[in-house]
């Protein structure tokens, strides 16, 4: 009796390795759940930078030729002989490239004070169809007038 109870208690059973099988399992799909999200999430993040050195870069161009009008509509090709143009040639170009044909971009101008917006679709990363993001910058782009009282 006592060696056949000997027997029964060594290895393990073909059950105990099925059930770590299934732990393992399921520990392997968690943490391949979690990378999906964090890629999702990270291109999200990647897309509102891009966004963001596009809206700054027409900010400092517009800074820089502060005596031309850029909410008008952007030419359909560019044109080095005026600068505007092609600014906002540069400024539509770079908005396709990075959110694709359904990414729009638009400036306008209240008083001295500049508002740039992208908007893009961000369905990847909302997990929802056509879900659009904007990324808004404001700035005054000229210094108001000196007045003596």
């Amino acid at each position: 009796m006592r060696g056949w109870s000997r027997r029964a208690q060594e290895g393990m059973t073909l059950i105990e390795v099925l059930v770590a099988l299934l732990v393992l399992a399921v520990g392997l799909l968690g943490a391949a759940a979690i990378q999906l999200n964090a890629l999702k999430y990270t291109d999200s993040s990647r897309m509102t930078s891009q966004a963001s050195f596009i809206a700054y870069d027409m900010m400092d161009r517009i800074r820089a030729n502060s005596g031309a009008d850029y909410t008008v509509t952007p030419p359909t090709s560019g044109n080095l002989s005026v600068a505007r143009d092609q600014d906002l040639y540069d400024f539509t170009t770079n908005i396709i490239n990075f959110g694709g044909a359904t990414a729009t971009g638009s400036i306008v101008r209240n008083q001295r004070v500049h508002i740039i917006t992208i908007t893009w679709d961000d369905s990847r990363a909302a997990n929802i169809a056509d879900s659009r993001r904007s990324f808004v910058l404001t700035s005054r782009a000229t210094i108001d007038p000196v007045t003596t009282p």
